[in-house]
């Protein structure tokens, strides 16, 4: 049923992966545009190398869109126009990661958006600011005992005083470049050595947490508000990531009161960066990552639990531009 919004309609910029691309079961960027269509917001869309600056103003190669929830055709585009960043009142940046140059090039272009007024959700400098991994250290009081370093000598340490720990990448997703070394372990030091390529780049160590077993829970906050369903993600048998990607299964549950605890200590923190749209990883009751990019669950959670999370952002969004006119 399409639910009109009362407010001013909307151009809405979606920046994101190539379309085609999307699997229509599970994307979230998919989710919010089918909110803000049955809003009657307008839809553009491009890929990250179209947008482009000229004399200081950003431009936009884009197309009009229209989707529908037909799995068989559920988006068809416009021709390309050259676009001024003005036509837009938003812009949502849902490109996935990996966080690369190409990726941090598109946030100081979406620079210029924020500057002439046009809201960019997430924010492009907190974007910048949050490493997913490096910015839940802030709330190092909510997390498992974790060091951040390039150092063999300092990991090998913590290894020996945890005894079990997962080591990770800064710059990793989807649970790839996660492992699990105990004090017995016997490629410690290879592992380190790729890792870190030859103590050069930093990672991080985690003291392991048995609770994966009950689900990595992704945990949505939508403008300082926080979903009240999470959802976790079980690894499968032998495995230690919960990570879709990497196999495990999504269950969607209720947020614990422990949970909600944590994530209302988060909560604020995100609204006052601009990040209207975050998802918390927890396990345990305690933070891993703050995914800031572009965090997904929202269907699986919708689909499980009868929420419309993308709904709510657009009505977040909506409040926020409409306070500004």
């Amino acid at each position: 049923m399409t639910q009109q919004s009362s407010n001013k309609p909307l151009n809405i910029l979606v920046v994101m992966d190539p379309i085609e691309t999307v699997n229509y079961k599970k994307d979230s960027t998919l989710a919010m545009m089918w909110a803000a269509s049955e809003r009657g917001h307008s839809l553009g869309y491009c890929q990250i190398h179209d947008l482009w600056l000229d004399r200081g103003q950003l431009n936009v190669d884009a197309q009009s869109v229209t989707v529908r929830r037909n799995p068989k055709d559920f988006y068809s585009l416009a021709p390309k126009t050259t676009r001024p960043i003005t036509d837009f009142d938003v812009v949502l940046m849902r490109k996935d990661p990996p966080f690369n140059m190409r990726f941090l090039y598109s946030t100081y272009m979406l620079d210029h958006a924020k500057k002439v007024g046009v809201l960019v959700v997430n924010d492009p400098q907190a974007i910048r600011d949050c490493n997913e991994k490096l910015f839940a250290t802030w709330f190092s009081d909510l997390m498992s005992p974790t060091i951040v370093t390039s150092k063999q000598s300092h990991i090998r340490d913590f290894i020996t005083e945890q005894q079990d720990v997962i080591v990770k990448p800064l710059d990793g997703m989807g649970g790839t470049g996660i492992f699990r070394l105990t004090a017995e372990s016997p490629n410690i030091g290879a592992t380190l050595e790729m890792l870190t390529e030859l103590e050069t780049l930093p990672i991080m160590a985690q003291r392991f947490l048995p609770e994966i077993k009950e689900g990595d829970k992704r945990i949505l906050i939508v403008d300082g508000e926080v979903v009240p369903f999470c959802l976790a993600r079980i690894p499968t048998k032998g495995e230690t990531r919960g990570n879709l990607a990497a196999g495990g299964q999504g269950v969607a549950m209720p947020v614990t009161e422990k949970e909600m605890a944590v994530a209302k200590k988060v909560a604020p923190v995100v609204k006052e960066k601009g990040l209207m749209f975050v998802g918390l990883d927890v396990i345990g009751g305690r933070i891993t990552e703050i995914n800031v990019t572009s965090p997904t669950c929202i269907r699986e959670i919708n689909d499980q639990c009868g929420t419309d999370i993308a709904a709510d952002l657009i009505d977040a969004i909506e409040k926020r531009v409409n306070k500004s006119y």
